[in-house]
């Protein structure tokens, strides 16, 4: 059990990659998180990681789609979007500041990994897209805040399950110790007799 616990801190310790859906309601004014992430199966390897953002406007119809990221930032969005995501690349959100009415649209992550096994190099492609909508005022949605009031309880019950076996095993492996050193002091006793009564024989 205890060996169990130690493998399962092990793994928690290392960062996991989650595909988790992005936020499609911005509000007025605020900032708003473009979520993307494409997760690697195998996280050992190294690819060249290429991102694109691409946006197309649903104002006035108009439906024109623009390159607004990809190693810098450019067009209605300079200044304003922000790099958002992790150093690995599996994780390539962008961050929009102070949300207008324009920024309503389909954005759209293009992920483009190119790996290299000598002269083998295979590719992948991940898009998705997020189609953004702006309101003056954040709806209040009882479901997701019902989901992260229930994510920080399950959070909390796993951190004291994790004290209470964490304890456990040290007490264990404490007694543990002190029966082995119990033994060794009764064999080293037994030991010290049996040399004593062998001198006594001796003529």
């Amino acid at each position: 059990m205890c060996e169990i616990l130690l493998l399962f801190l092990v793994h928690l310790s290392r960062p996991v990659c989650v595909d988790v859906a992005s936020d499609t309601e911005a509000v007025l004014g605020s900032s708003m998180k473009l979520t993307c992430i494409s997760c690697l199966k195998r996280e050992e390897l190294k690819p060249n990681t290429n991102v694109n953002w691409y946006f197309t406007s649903s104002e006035n119809n108009t439906y024109d789609r623009i390159h607004v990221y990809s190693q810098s930032l450019d067009g209605p969005f300079k200044d304003r979007l922000i790099w958002n995501g992790s150093k690995d690349l599996q994780d390539v959100s962008l961050l929009i500041l102070h949300v207008t009415e324009s920024d309503r649209g389909i954005y759209e992550c293009h992920v483009n990994r190119t790996f290299e096994f000598g002269t083998y190099t295979p590719y992948t492609v991940t898009k998705k897209n997020i189609t953004l909508t702006v309101k003056e005022k954040a709806s209040n949605d009882t479901t997701a805040i019902y989901s992260e009031i229930m994510m920080y309880v399950l959070l909390v019950f796993l951190t004291l399950w994790l004290l209470v076996e964490m304890v456990y095993c040290y007490k264990k492996i404490s007694k543990s110790d002190e029966q082995v050193q119990d033994t060794a002091f009764y064999l080293s006793i037994g030991s010290l007799k049996k040399k004593k009564k062998k001198k006594k024989l001796k003529p």
